[in-house]
């Protein structure tokens, strides 16, 4: 009888058949019947050590849903772990809670290598852990492979042990262009060295490959796993409207060309190590971004600029060209602006052919721009700085004086998350 209670499904016309499935025998049956159009339903309750392997073959009108039937009380536990396989494939209302670390991969965009993921979205989801890790152990929450899939309203909160929370990974079939938006990440401890990224996307093989990604309007709070917060290894990316508060980290552009950095709000609060954002390669463009009483300094200073090792090695530092850094503010940051920071013996090539055009900086009790390099590369043009000092010989394009600099605001914690989320919880 519960078998048949599993395999039960209404008819609609318009919208497909609805699956609705208790186990994981008929959640399997149900995935092989699916077409597009039709829902798989997930009735309320925990689900321990369950492999879901969705697979199957939608349409952009009608997209194939595995949902559950009340968001956020199908809850997915222990060695639980969800592979998407296909096209336009949706995955709705989910949690998976302390999920078993030493897992290497919680969930993927992929069957397997050669079934790879492309326009397929994970919404309305969260994973959360209050489990400390075997931090010998790599474990990743998050693999985006494929192309143009979207992860967006999840939350994902209590990482810690070694393992990025969420990487794209590229090549192989793996083009990018996904769309990572208005998802909330949580605290994350440290983890005391490299392994501890947040988000990531490509890897240093792969960086020199268009990823072509949007990150966008996520907020991301207390995510000190290490240096970088984000990593960006891959170029063409965008990140955008993003909020960081209390990020012990950075936004890097660790490897990889032609990224652009805009309009992204960084709110120290004052608390140790907090930063902003490092710029390594070429051609980007890092403009409209608002910075507040940051910490950090050296790699986690509000803006560092690092220098280049010749014919760097892909995993090494590129020399920073043609970069531009435009119209952004920073306020009441310890360390500004550092140009020329060396984190290997044999880097020596410091930024070149790189404009600052239009900054606002208020911070009376600070020194504005440390120099660790030539400047010759560095011009400067319409910016307004106040500080305890400059640091620098005055530049032509730099003026002196008490810029305006409104406060900004942080994205709304409702406009990001599971739309259940703090309910439930509650």
């Amino acid at each position: 009888m519960r078998y048949l209670l599993g395999m039960l499904f209404i008819a609609s016309s318009a919208l497909g058949k609805d699956f609705s499935v208790y186990d994981p025998k008929s959640l399997n049956l149900a995935i092989s019947s699916a077409q597009p159009g039709d829902s798989i339903t997930v009735e309320e309750g925990e689900y321990i050590n369950i492999d879901i392997l969705f697979v199957g073959t939608g349409t952009v009108e009608a997209p194939i849903t595995l949902r559950a039937r009340t968001p956020g009380k199908t809850i997915l536990t222990g060695s639980s772990t969800l592979r998407i396989g296909g096209s336009y494939l949706v995955v709705d209302g989910f949690c998976f809670r302390n999920p078993d670390s030493t897992i290497s991969d919680l969930i993927q965009f992929r069957k397997d290598s050669k079934q790879l993921a492309s326009h397929c979205r994970m919404t309305n989801c969260a994973i959360e852990s209050s489990l400390v890790a075997d931090k010998t152990k790599e474990s990743r929450w998050v693999g985006v492979y494929g192309s143009e899939n979207r992860i967006d309203h999840c939350n994902f909160s209590g990482k810690s042990g070694k393992g990025t929370t969420f990487v794209v990974w590229l090549g192989n079939g793996s083009d990018g262009k996904h769309r990572i938006d208005h998802n909330y990440f949580g605290p994350r401890e440290a983890l005391g060295s490299n392994g501890g990224e947040t988000i990531r996307i490509g890897d240093s093989k792969t960086s020199l490959l268009d990823a072509n990604c949007i990150v966008e309007k996520n907020l991301f709070e207390k995510c000190n796993g290490e240096a970088e917060c984000i990593s960006n290894k891959s170029c063409g990316n965008t990140y955008r409207e993003n909020t960081f508060i209390e990020v012990g980290g950075t936004l890097t552009l660790r490897h990889g060309n032609r990224c652009l950095v805009e309009k992204n709000l960084f709110f120290g609060n004052d608390a140790k190590g907090t930063g902003g954002i490092r710029i390594i390669g070429e051609d980007h463009v890092v403009r409209d971004n608002y910075l507040e009483r940051l910490t950090g300094d050296d790699a986690r200073s509000a803006i560092c600029l690092m220098m280049g090792i010749p014919n760097s090695p892909a995993n090494g530092y590129f020399q920073v060209r043609r970069a531009l850094i435009q119209n952004n503010t920073i306020v009441d940051c310890k360390h500004p602006i550092l140009i020329g920071l060396r984190d290997a013996k044999d880097a020596s090539l410091e930024p070149i052919e790189t404009l600052f055009k239009g900054n606002r900086v208020s911070c009376p009790n600070y020194t504005i721009v440390e120099a660790r390099s030539k400047m010759d590369g560095v011009s400067w043009e319409e910016n307004l700085f106040m500080g305890k000092s400059l640091g620098i010989k005055n530049e032509a394009g730099i003026k002196v004086g008490n810029p305006q600099t409104p406060a900004a605001q942080p994205i709304a914690r409702s406009q990001v998350g599971a739309t259940w989320h703090d309910a439930v919880v509650k």
